[in-house]
């Protein structure tokens, strides 16, 4: 346009940039609203949505009536066409922030309310922010008029130095992406690496693994070296385990006696400690003839990995008052000394408690 700019424009404009600010604010007042109602449901992808849309409308409102105000005043042709740019890249930047963080949030939302899948992995959250981030700044240069050909050739060429030169990174990248593919190690589980490490995975990223151990320390482990190395998962497929707790008693003891009294013993901590399965049927297993006692395991069910600590704890202090008050005695290993007096051997019993054998001179220990 060639025409002056007159009082008339300069209201219309104020009044297009004045709609825009008030449908700004009336969008965002009513988007809270919705935000609150949102809350109250049970699916959390609705509360994503709205909370992306309370960014992405009142910039569109406002970046609306700055438009029709650009419209309205006698601009030349030059000017209209920078205006709408700036516009057109300024909602399609704030749109594509908005679509990666629903995008983002709708993926953690969905890992999250379904078992077997990484729900506090962040590889997938991460990798599908930058895919929309990237999209949406192709799309800002292709509106700014520069050709994206060039650019996309320049990083198919670049992509594979970059590929040559990360190469440690990308395998990490990848294998990370094929654990949770796998479902083989999910956040949550408890695991234990061939190299002694052990804990629970706090979380799966594109580098590395988190294990959080029993003592809270965090073990780092590249997604690389875990895809690897050996490892054992003790809550897939599923969480509860049995443990093995190894007793003996001694040989003049009633086993049907001790059986009983030992059933008795694991069904009383599977009903009364936190941690134990309830419904776990008891098992008793003699196995060995031992040098002064008679062997057996006790199977114990446990819900995870680190309630058996509890378990055992409680059940061996349990064991071990109820075979006092039933008489059942667990001997302490023995071994038979002779000491050799010139020719005459003296055989002597002998408890681990006792001190050294003293000798004489010449003399000689010989154990059995």
């Amino acid at each position: 346009m060639n025409r002056a700019l007159t009082l008339d424009d300069l209201i219309l404009a104020g009044i297009a940039l004045a709609a825009g600010v008030v449908a700004a604010f009336l969008s965002r007042t009513l988007l809270r609203w919705l935000a609150k109602h949102a809350k109250r449901t049970r699916w959390s992808g609705d509360d994503v949505i709205v909370d992306a849309l309370r960014t992405v409308t009142p910039w569109a409102a406002i970046a609306g009536g700055a438009a029709a105000a650009g419209a309205v005043l006698p601009l030349t042709r030059t000017v209209q066409h920078h205006v709408n740019q700036v516009l057109t890249v300024l909602l399609i930047f704030v749109v594509t922030v908005s679509a990666a963080r629903v995008i983002a949030g709708l993926v953690q939302t969905v890992t999250q309310s379904r078992s077997g899948v990484a729900g506090s992995a962040t590889i997938f959250v991460n990798i599908t922010r930058i895919l929309v981030l990237a999209i949406g700044f192709l799309v800002m240069l292709q509106t700014l008029g520069i050709s994206i050909a060039p650019l996309l050739t320049a990083l198919g060429v670049g992509g594979l130095a970059v590929a040559l030169a990360l190469q440690d990174t990308l395998a990490n990248l990848f294998a990370g992406i094929h654990i949770l593919a796998s479902k083989t190690v999910q956040p949550g589980d408890y695991i234990r690496l061939s190299s002694g490490e052990e804990g629970y995975v706090v979380d799966i990223n594109w580098r590395q693994t988190t294990v959080r151990q029993l003592s809270n320390n965090l073990v780092v482990v590249p997604n690389g070296q875990l895809a690897k190395t050996n490892m054992t998962n003790f809550t897939r497929p599923e969480q509860q385990l049995t443990v093995l707790v190894q007793v003996g008693v001694a040989y003049d003891s009633d086993l049907e006696h001790v059986e009983r009294v030992t059933t008795e013993v694991v069904a009383e901590v599977m009903t009364e400690i936190t941690g134990a399965v309830p419904e776990h049927e008891p098992a008793v297993r003699f196995h060995t003839f031992g040098d002064s006692r008679i062997g057996f395991t006790v199977i114990l069910g446990v819900g995870e990995f680190s309630d058996q600590y509890r378990i055992k704890h409680e059940f061996i202090k349990r064991l071990h008052k109820r075979y006092r008050a039933e008489g059942i005695r667990i001997p302490a290993p023995a071994r038979t000394v002779a000491i050799q007096q010139g020719s005459v051997p003296i055989p002597q019993q002998r408890s681990p408690q006792d001190a050294g054998v003293e000798q004489g001179g010449g003399a000689s220990a010989l154990l059995d």
